[in-house]
């Protein structure tokens, strides 16, 4: 049977067309004066702000900084996750979106540079943006010193960097058996992807419940919620691939994606869609669900604090926004086959995203009297996200785009004429 790729002239067999050079260079380029205006405006705003008494300084900064930092390490570690996945179960949707997936999880070492300065957060002494960390709080507290062996500055920096390592050596090893699978002189070689991959989810979902009680769930150390790390995971999850909708989008525009994304290809990766959209759902339900029934005083406080003023507004807009709307879309056919539709989905949902790490993370303190401190947020959100991207073209543009010698890449192609 003669393949899709091979009917179309523009892309020879056994070759891969690339975009060129110099869209590259431009989109590269619109990365990082996007990151100059972030984080332009994160300082301009800092100063503004903590002028006229609208934020606490410095806990405020850090703040805005870790929620930006934390969907960005959504999206690269999501993306590991996700292409580990899809080396376990196989389909054609992943296939078409290899390269983004490998590209973002290549982004990890810049996203451990980036921690630099929850690092240096820690170390503040008093001035910290985490309790456990301010020695005036932690001393005479019974909870904040039995707890204090896993939360402390050494701890912090420790684990962080070892789970860095160690989701990096895994995206490390599968991209370079991947790079090998384009060496036309091992086509009989088919390296071991799924002997690495069952191991290396495991192994996340070990070390992404202990990253995320550091990260988030010390932000309010007197509340603990077993639910918290999955909910965290699930959300990673649905921000590496709705980013990798977007892209995909984007990018097929271009050839090869061009000539081989088709109408199962776009409809496989919005019903992953929706999946991570109830997912998320039914486990966020779950959630207040138990604390609820619970009705214990430590843990309500946490629900009861984001449920309360202007906090419930965000609450509302996440329902509707990143639950409702895209899963009544995501049900119609015409919607995930239509590249504009299913971009325009896939882009809300990941600003919903970004909604939801902030209504996580910054109700933790209190902002009374406090109006315009989530535009510290946003600034940060895009200052990060600008080098984030520079980064992760950068590493688009150094292999083709369609992993052509996969062996599974012709029944890919071929996915559209079963349907």
């Amino acid at each position: 049977m003669t393949t899709a790729i091979q009917q179309h002239p523009t892309i020879p067999p056994g070759t891969s067309v690339q975009i060129p050079p110099v869209e590259w260079d431009r989109a590269q380029r619109l990365a990082l004066l996007t990151a100059a205006a972030g984080v332009g405006l994160y300082v301009l705003l800092g100063v503004l702000l903590y002028v006229t008494n609208q934020i606490t300084f410095p806990q405020q900064l850090f703040q805005s900084y870790l929620v930006g930092l934390l969907f960005w390490v959504g999206v690269g570690l999501g993306s590991l996750v996700l292409l580990m996945i899809q080396y376990m179960t196989g389909g054609a949707w992943a296939i078409m979106v290899r390269r983004i997936l490998e590209a973002a999880a290549q982004t990890l070492p810049l996203l451990l540079l980036l921690f630099l300065p929850m690092f240096g957060t820690v170390a503040l002494g008093d001035q910290s943006l985490y309790l456990w960390a301010r020695p005036s709080v932690v001393q005479g507290n019974h909870d904040l010193e039995h707890k204090a062996a896993f939360l402390n500055p050494a701890t912090y920096v420790g684990l962080t960097v070892l789970f860095f390592l160690l989701w990096y050596g895994l995206a490390f090893i599968l991209i370079r058996w991947s790079r090998q699978q384009e060496d036309p002189a091992r086509t009989d070689w088919r390296p071991p992807f799924q002997t690495l991959s069952a191991p290396g989810v495991i192994l996340y979902a070990l070390t992404i419940s202990a990253a995320t009680v550091l990260w988030g769930m010390s932000l309010e150390p007197f509340w603990f919620s077993t639910m918290y790390p999955v909910l965290f995971a699930i959300g990673q999850l649905a921000n590496a691939m709705a980013f990798s909708v977007v892209v995909l989008m984007l990018l097929s525009h271009w050839p090869p994606l061009s000539e081989v994304v088709r109408y199962a290809h776009r409809r496989d990766l919005g019903k992953m869609l929706l999946t991570f959209v109830m997912l998320w759902a039914y486990m966020s339900v779950c959630q207040f669900i138990l604390i609820w029934v619970e009705n214990l005083p430590e843990e309500i406080p946490w629900y009861l604090r984001r449920c309360q003023g202007a906090w419930k507004i965000v609450l509302v807009l996440l329902f509707v926004f990143h639950f409702a709307v895209p899963f009544l879309l995501l049900l119609t056919r015409g919607i995930k086959e239509n590249p504009r539709t299913l971009r325009a989905v896939a882009l809300l949902l990941l600003v919903m995203r970004f909604v939801d790490v902030f209504w996580w993370i910054e109700p933790a303190y209190s902002h009374e009297g406090q109006y315009l401190f989530w535009l510290l947020d946003i600034a940060a959100w895009v200052g990060l996200g600008g080098i984030w991207v520079w980064w992760f073209l950068w590493q688009l543009k150094q292999q083709p785009l369609l992993p052509v010698h996969d062996p599974y890449f012709q029944e890919a192609l071929e996915h559209e004429f079963h349907e």
